[in-house]
């Protein structure tokens, strides 16, 4: 049932003209759909963004009911081997489509994962098939795909929602689903996802199986996230040279958000960048701490020791003229 969907699935667009952001890509990709024909395409961008969700709005343009018989979506991340490009891949495209356009379409998601050699076989299977199928393609980094692949395909580059194109559709589903949620609920939601509407998404309705009502504290709670002020706390007593008080300020970061290093340091980083009480000198020597201490925890360095480190080279830091 619908209803049973995960929201990133039950809200996901439809139709080209329900995706949210993204208005250049939307026109060029209508007018495909509207003629019946395409180049391949490739989609570069980060998580989230829309590029799942354009490609499957297109095929319900270009298939409507027939999209099942004439849409293959894979996950390359999972089947990134040079026997899936020879064999499920090259099954599906070497059959005539079925109704809507004259070609099939197959979704590679992630497919800046495959292996180099997969993608030479990819490349001459999109030689070989060109008549009877087309290949879209999206990966979140496009110089990892090979230089033939790319010349062969449309490229398409996903730039990142806005915080009032992600507010908006939050604002839609909560209106669907009965949901009260807080003005600061909406910012809190929009600063964990960080420009991804996949994962806004998922955290409203984590939040709603606690609440109806959506506090700023329910979405930390559920997202496993410092506030932003409490992160800020940390790094200003620092600054201030009062190290036992940061000290304990990291304590409440770790015992009661249950925050790792990894998750604390990347928090911090944000706070350091959009700060506008430090200066830039200082912005340029702290981030370089943030990622020493970044490195030495994920070769495996104590956390504790790592952090308390990095807060002394705040003290230390401050106190530099």
């Amino acid at each position: 049932m619908e209803m049973d969907l995960p929201w990133v699935e039950k809200y996901r667009p439809k139709k080209l003209k329900e995706v949210v952001g993204q208005e250049e890509i939307v026109k060029r990709l209508e007018t495909y759909a509207k003629e019946k024909n395409m180049p391949s395409l490739l989609f570069a961008g980060r998580a989230g963004v829309g590029k799942t969700a354009c490609a499957l709005a297109l095929a319900n343009e270009l298939y409507g009911d027939a999209v099942e018989q004439n849409f293959l979506e894979l996950n390359a991340s999972d089947e990134r081997g040079i026997d899936v490009i020879r064999g499920k891949i090259k099954d599906f495209a070497g059959t005539l489509a079925f109704g809507g356009a004259p070609f099939k379409i197959i979704f590679l998601d992630e497919s800046d994962s495959l292996t180099r050699d997969a993608q030479n076989a990819l490349r001459r299977t999109m030689e070989k098939f060109s008549r009877t199928c087309r290949f879209i393609l999206s990966c979140n980094y496009s110089s990892k795909i090979i230089e033939p692949i790319q010349s062969r395909c449309a490229l398409f580059r996903f730039s990142p929602l806005t915080d009032e194109q992600i507010k908006k559709r939050l604002e839609y589903i909560a209106k669907h689903e009965g949901l009260h949620v807080d003005k600061k609920a909406y910012d809190a939601i929009i600063y964990v996802a960080e420009g991804d509407m996949r994962k806004a998404i998922n955290t409203l309705q984590v939040a709603s199986t606690l609440t109806k009502k959506i506090t700023e504290d329910v979405v930390y709670k559920v997202a496993a996230r410092a506030k932003p002020e409490e992160i800020k706390k940390m790094i200003e007593l620092a600054m201030e040279g009062k190290f036992l008080d940061a000290r304990k300020q990291l304590d409440i970061l770790v015992y009661d958000y249950s925050l790792s290093a990894e998750d604390i340091l990347l928090q911090v980083y944000r706070e350091v960048v959009n700060s506008d009480k430090i200066p830039d000198e200082k912005k340029v020597e702290l981030i370089d701490r943030i990622g020493e201490t970044h490195f030495r925890v994920t070769e495996g360095s104590n956390e504790r020791i790592q952090l308390e480190a990095f807060l002394a080279q705040l003290v230390l830091t401050s106190k530099k003229k």
